[in-house]
């Protein structure tokens, strides 16, 4: 059976840029910071890829954003998405928001598969994929990873971690949760976050970028949507870590009892 599968694009802070707070605490400062595909999209949107290579289908990628939103689903693209939506919105944006966005997408396109990276690494929150589900009343499979250490690395190549039924009808989702992993069973359509060990991303060849600049990319504004847009946290103030203070020698190990328990206050 084709699968429809619609997967997120968020553009966020490249972590390797020097980030720095505005000095009023208001937000970081932007200039000369590089910006690149969440890593955890990237993995779901391997997955989807790997899922229509199987299975046969259409991806379809969504990004939230300003127009500079387009880099990262051109970059989608480019892997073998099939097509691109940019819900266009300048503003800030919280989980809830993004998720209400999302499900007004979903009721238009009736994908049979979302995916999205369990969380975006700029704000961690982790929550987007739930609220999505909730909003849907769908089935959820979070932190989907993969384990499968009797299969060699050539066998697992390109192969999917998330298994789909013979009819096309359910999808097998193993999950990472405190004590190990759990395997879910989940009826179409669904809701699906992806963690870290699920693939390894492929890099755009040169042909897919040269494909990538013709693909459909639908510019729709999100307001467009019915969506109340204003978000439901507010973020009052930034703040950075204090700076890490240089180590100490001590002598000997009654010196080092000392300074735990009489200075760290630990011992």
């Amino acid at each position: 059976m084709a699968l429809k599968i619609l997967v997120t694009a968020k553009r966020v802070e490249d972590p390797e840029s020097k980030i720095r707070v505005k000095p009023d605490g208001s937000g970081i400062v932007t200039d000369g910071v590089n910006y690149k595909l969440n890593p955890f999209d990237e993995i779901a949107i391997e997955e989807a890829l790997r899922l229509k290579e199987a299975h046969g289908g259409e991806v379809v990628v969504v990004s939230i954003g300003g127009d500079k939103s387009q880099t990262e689903i051109r970059a989608a693209l480019a892997m073998g998405a099939d097509r691109g939506i940019l819900l266009r919105h300048e503003g800030p944006l919280d989980p809830v928001v993004v998720s209400a966005l999302l499900a007004k997408l979903v009721e238009q396109e009736k994908p049979d598969l979302v995916l999205l990276g369990k969380q975006s690494i700029d704000d961690d929150q982790n929550q987007a994929g739930q609220y999505l589900a909730a909003r849907l009343g769908q089935a959820q499979g979070t932190f989907a990873s993969k384990h499968e250490s009797l299969e060699s690395e050539a066998e697992q190549k390109r192969q999917p971690g998330l298994k789909l039924a013979a009819d096309g009808q359910r999808l097998t989702v193993v999950r990472e949760v405190d004590g190990g992993v759990e395997t879910l069973d989940l009826a179409l359509p669904a809701v699906v976050t992806v963690d870290l060990r699920l693939n390894k991303p492929r890099f755009a060849s040169l042909p897919g970028i040269m494909k990538a600049k013709k693909k459909e990319l639908k510019d729709v504004p999100a307001a467009s949507l019915g969506v109340d847009l204003t978000p439901r946290v507010l973020v009052r103030r930034l703040a950075e870590p204090p700076k890490r203070q240089g180590g100490l020698k001590v002598a000997d190990v009654e010196e080092l009892y000392k300074k735990l328990h009489e200075g760290a206050k630990v011992l």
